[in-house]
């Protein structure tokens, strides 16, 4: 059975001298406890030195005690050294030395209105970093469409086919629907409220003119930014984790080329498709509302509609189309390739893709918007 623990102190010339002896085990742990706190409380102001060769066992209990001793005599302001403890039991006590580490101080409350002022800041920073990132792919975009067109069978058609059928033709059942009740539902707010006037027929004129240059192109763009925008940048996004994108740089392919051409292309095509007919299909659904809500039977709510509009209208629309389509795809490919090598960067990135794109594709909106009416169109 290991002997008892034990710690002799005498005083030497640079200061305290302690022999450590016995087992400074958990099976000891009352014992080596009164030791380790009557030398705690010994001169704690002076320097001390413990020599350690005569221990006989040591485990993590023992280490924890006498580290806890070294500061103890550190916060009284005495410094303590360790002395000729067996090779065999060093790792342990540098263990328990690094386990214990002491955690630095909470830093202060900052002042809230400094930290909001800071938030700006940040948030100002990180709106000029996306612009930036924006500009470069729109850039690259432009680059890779003049190499294209100086060498047109360098142009990935199949890939351009498989997107556009992707974003495209399978988008038709959800914009059809989601369009044709945006249609009625603005169709049967314009009777519910212009009948208190006696002004039913000017909701033809509303529903006309609002779908064609307006939320027909608005609400597909927007269906579409989440749809397609975020596919393209969760794609991009895994090839980038992946590292596939350094692997065809590597093979010596343009990925801007390979990957974002098409996409951009297909996207370009199918918005502006997609904006037809679903302004066709809003305008089916605000004429059976007014069929069978408000009392308006098909021949006249079509010869109202035709005095109402003009091809003006449908170009207004059909026009910004491919812009919207553009922004979409340059912002879901630059926030593809922004992604990190993570799970939770490309969660960001593809939720920021859509906030961004949707954002843009209003502020764009409302720039038409200022255009056509400056050039009275």
């Amino acid at each position: 059975m290991s002997a008892k623990p034990s710690l002799s102190v005498t005083a030497g010339a640079p200061g305290l001298q302690y022999a450590a002896a016995g087992a400074w085990t958990a099976v000891h742990a009352d014992e080596l406890e009164a030791v380790i706190d009557g030398a705690a409380r010994d001169r704690g102001g002076e320097t001390a030195a413990i020599d350690m060769h005569r221990v006989e066992a040591f485990d993590t209990y023992g280490a924890w005690l006498l580290e806890r001793l070294v500061r103890e005599r550190k916060a009284n302001g005495g410094e303590t050294s360790i002395l000729a403890l067996p090779e065999h039991y060093r790792d342990l006590f540098s263990a328990m030395q690094d386990a214990l580490i002491e955690r630095p101080p909470e830093p202060p409350k900052e002042n809230p209105v400094i930290a909001t002022i800071e938030q700006v800041g940040k948030a100002t920073a990180g709106v000029g970093d996306d612009l930036k990132a924006i500009v470069n792919m729109l850039g690259a975009i432009g680059a890779a469409t003049g190499n294209m067109l100086k060498r047109p069978a360098t142009f990935r058609l199949t890939s351009a086919v498989h997107h556009l059928d992707r974003v495209g033709l399978q988008a038709v059942p959800i914009v059809l629907l989601i369009t044709f009740l945006i249609g009625g539902i603005i169709a049967q707010q314009g009777f519910f409220h212009f009948r208190k006037f006696g002004a039913e027929t000017y909701v033809v004129d509303m529903l006309g003119i609002l779908i064609l240059r307006e939320i027909g192109v608005l609400i597909v763009s927007i269906m579409v930014a989440g749809r397609s925008g975020s596919s393209y940048t969760a794609e991009l996004g895994s090839m980038k984790m992946r590292e596939e994108i350094d692997a065809l740089r590597t093979m010596g392919l343009d990925p801007i080329a390979v990957l974002v051409l098409p996409r951009v292309f297909a996207l370009i095509i199918a918005l502006t498709f997609l904006t037809f007919i679903g302004s066709m299909s809003a305008l089916f659904g605000g004429g059976l509302v007014a069929w069978f809500y408000g009392g308006m039977a098909p021949d006249i709510f079509i010869m109202r509609l035709k005095e109402a509009i003009s091809i003006t209208h449908f170009k207004v629309g059909m026009i910004k189309a491919p812009f919207m389509a553009l922004v979409i795809g340059v912002v879901a490919c630059a926030q593809g390739f922004a992604v990190k090598g993570s799970a939770e960067s490309l969660g960001l990135q593809t939720t920021a893709s859509v906030v961004k794109a949707i954002f843009l594709v209003i502020v764009l909106d409302g720039l038409f918007a200022v255009f056509f009416a400056s050039i009275d169109m």
